[in-house]
């Protein structure tokens, strides 16, 4: 059995720059042990999958090497990138079913896709989770959660500075922190996001994380259209906004290489 498979640099309109995620368009559903097998062999973040549904719909799933998880941004932006650029879809919009609800994907005549996702607004904590500031190496200004911890520091050069322990980031009761701080020079924030829990130590850029930034920073900042960049070693940009109870993501998708996975007979 042959499988096709693309990958796809996310939020970046160059190679090597954006976050990787893995492709795998399929006709029907695989058994969940395979597609998770697949991704600890791609060892990417994300090894996204989809099924038609018909017309403009699909089911998508995702994958991290470890975990299957409820939302990923990077790897829905690559899997739409797939349909339009490889795979003919002939549209501006389709809409992937997930198990975080309906999640839209337009194509605009620049070549930029907008997510729209759940805004997931963080709440502030009374008190610090037990072996945060330990696994941080670090003291941030507050302390949110959503799916998430949200860690807010004062500065890029903080965020920029982080050397977390990952094997204590991984003791967190969370999927993931996120590492945020004002930006300058038309950047309205900056990020970083740690995941060893889930088989990912640093992701470059992490959509699933803006669902939260996004509402963070709109009431912080009063405004509702943000600029976001995440400052990991590849980086990633994205345009925000702020639209209700949705938080919609802009950016880029180029091809880095396309092929087939034998997954014998």
């Amino acid at each position: 059995m042959l499988l096709p498979i693309y990958q796809i640099d996310a939020f970046t309109d160059r190679v090597f720059a954006g976050n990787p995620a893995a492709v795998c368009p399929l006709t029907e559903w695989l058994p969940a042990d395979t597609m998770q097998a697949i991704a600890a062999e791609n060892n990417l973040a994300e090894t996204a999958y989809f099924v038609p549904r018909g017309g403009a719909d699909y089911e998508i799933r995702w994958f991290t090497p470890t975990a299957e998880i409820d939302l990923c941004g990077h790897a829905t932006l690559a899997s739409a990138h797939v349909l339009f650029r490889h795979l003919n879809f002939q549209g501006e919009e389709i809409t992937f079913h997930s198990k975080s609800g309906p999640l839209r994907v337009r194509h605009a005549a620049d070549g930029r896709f907008t997510l729209d996702f759940p805004s997931r607004p963080p709440q502030p904590l009374a008190a610090h989770p037990t072996g945060l500031l330990d696994a941080l190496r670090a003291t941030p200004l507050e302390v949110l959660a959503s799916r998430d911890l949200v860690v807010l520091f004062n500065s890029e050069a903080d965020v920029l500075a982080l050397h977390p322990d990952m094997a204590k980031v991984a003791a967190l009761e969370y999927i993931g922190v996120i590492a945020t701080a004002p930006g300058t020079n038309g950047i309205d924030f900056v990020s970083r996001f740690f995941g060893p829990r889930v088989g990912v130590p640093e992701d470059p850029v992490t959509g699933s994380a803006h669902a939260s930034l996004i509402p963070f920073w709109a009431a912080r900042l009063g405004k509702t259209e943000l600029r976001a960049r995440q400052v990991s070693a590849r980086g990633g940009d994205l345009w925000c906004e702020l639209r209700g109870d949705r938080a919609l993501m802009s950016g880029y998708a180029v091809t880095y290489l396309k092929g087939e996975i034998e997954l014998g007979a």
